[in-house]
């Protein structure tokens, strides 16, 4: 069947001219440690890893408290974060958010889960969406609580909360906001509302995490690579390690070689490590559940290159890793929400959209895809 798009994402930034970040006073960040001002970071994933191989889990805490089971590619029931260690994933991604509806993505939630994440020998990797649910560049609404703040109110709401991440969790990498192509806390961090405000939101939440740690690597990350180069260069005055770009065929364009050359471009241009922050691909184009999938027709494909199937999955993953460490400074890669299987059984009311997307198959076993999490 052919599923529409249930989240566009929004056009990039095009054209985007380089401001002058504004300053940040040190009062938001009093009692801090004092920061490490060099920007020559180079994340090391493990001690012996040299690339970052890594997966979005944010939605396991959930779907573990729901019952789900996972096992292995030959049915036997394992617990998914030692499979994925098991596969190779050295970095485990997970999303905050400020304030939630329930306890999922809270902080709390994620610190304990980052804990038991860190002592089963993954690194932590947090990304904070300065929202209470998701934001993209369709949307970067302000947290409720923060809604009415001005300016200089959000830039101390978003040291308070930049901090209390630093110090619960420490986290090896932070991204500063999520797909921020337009900004994040709209309005006033919309771009195209003025950038000024924007970057000033920014430059307090790395100096936050510089005034804690010397060690954090801090991400920036756009969705897509078209229009990359310009808002890179309106961050330039930024201080970040990692530029980080979201690819999926579906949003972003179907040609490996096109996000590589962006990627060697922004990397050349910019001096910085890049990856590429989202991915996924389909292993089929059927549906376990009665919730709608993201991906659902051909239209949506790398074909003839990459069919939905288990082999086409893992070859089109092969392929983006390689495009990616190609690139001079190419880090690695994240795949999303590879848990997030069609849970509670057929017919469910609380299904998932990416079923066809996860890592496990109808019956979630681990797919061959998980073979290209293997260092090269």
């Amino acid at each position: 069947r052919r599923v529409e798009n249930l989240n566009p994402l929004g056009r990039p930034v095009k054209g985007a001219a380089l401001l002058t970040v504004l300053t940040v006073f040190a009062s938001l960040n009093s009692g801090c440690l004092v920061p490490d001002s060099s920007n020559e970071r180079a994340f090391d994933a493990t001690e012996t890893a040299e690339h970052i191989l890594a997966v979005d889990a944010s939605f396991l805490p959930q779907l573990l408290a729901s019952g789900t089971v996972y096992h292995d590619a030959s049915g036997v029931e394992v617990e998914p974060l030692a499979l994925f260690r098991d596969q190779g994933v050295n970095t485990l991604r997970l999303r905050v958010w400020v304030n939630p509806a329930t306890n999922a993505s809270s902080l709390s939630e994620v610190t304990a889960f980052a804990a038991t994440a860190r002592d089963m020998g993954f690194n932590i990797w947090i990304a904070p969406h300065f929202s209470d649910t998701w934001a993209d560049p369709g949307s970067q609404a302000a947290p409720e609580a923060w809604s009415e703040h001005n300016v200089s109110e959000l830039n101390a709401a978003v040291a308070h909360h930049v901090r209390d991440i630093m110090v619960a969790i420490n986290p090896d990498i932070i991204q500063l906001g999520n797909e921020i192509n337009h900004g994040f806390l709209h309005p006033h961090g919309r771009i195209y509302n003025g950038s000024a405000p924007f970057l000033q939101l920014l430059e307090t939440a790395s100096q936050t995490v510089r005034n804690h740690s010397s060690t954090t690597s801090i991400m920036l990350h756009y969705a897509g690579h078209e229009g990359s180069m310009g808002f890179f260069h309106l961050v330039d005055a930024v201080d970040y390690d990692i530029i980080g770009l979201s690819f999926y065929p579906l949003w972003h364009g179907q040609s490996l070689p096109a996000l590589g050359e962006a990627l060697q471009n922004l990397s050349s241009t910019y001096e910085k490590d890049v990856l590429v922050a989202e991915t996924a691909y389909p292993f089929t184009l059927d549906w376990y559940d009665w919730t709608d999938n993201i991906v659902g027709s051909d239209e949506q494909l790398i074909l003839p290159a990459y069919p939905a199937t288990p082999t086409g999955q893992l070859h089109f993953l092969n392929d983006l890793k390689q495009t990616v460490l190609d690139v001079d400074r190419g880090l690695g890669f994240a795949y999303w929400a590879p848990e997030w299987v069609a849970w509670d059984g057929n017919r469910s009311e609380t299904g998932s959209p990416w079923e066809n997307q996860a890592l496990f198959d109808e019956h979630h076993r681990a797919l061959p895809a998980f073979a290209a999490f293997e260092e090269p």
